[in-house]
């Protein structure tokens, strides 16, 4: 008898959680459709033939240079350097912090 309610119990808990899943993923597709207006693009002069009236898009703080203007470089470069010249910086540094023997001076 015990099984038989157990067996039950795990079905009900199964068809609330498919139910949940469903109604869910509906939710997702329909706030996805959902147009937001011009808050999600990214407009880099601020204004597009679209736009509302008095509305101006902010970039990231990040994108802006000094003077407030949109930055047209690149993000990252990376530089390739050789496996030695790596170790001999990670050397340098590490013999240019100091120990904690030679902070308390009882060498």
């Amino acid at each position: 008898m015990l099984h038989l309610l157990y067996i039950l119990a795990f079905t009900l808990l199964a068809f609330l959680a498919v139910g949940n899943l469903i109604r869910n993923l509906m939710t997702l597709g329909m706030e996805s459709q959902r147009s937001y207006g011009n808050r999600g693009r990214f407009v880099p002069n601020g204004n597009s033939a679209d736009a509302q009236p008095g509305v101006r898009t902010v970039p990231h703080p990040e994108l802006l240079d000094e003077e407030g203007n949109i930055v047209n470089e690149p993000f990252l470069v990376m530089r390739s350097i050789t496996v030695e010249d790596a170790r001999e910086r990670l050397d340098a540094l590490y013999n240019a912090s100091p120990s904690p023997s030679e902070d308390d001076g009882s060498k």
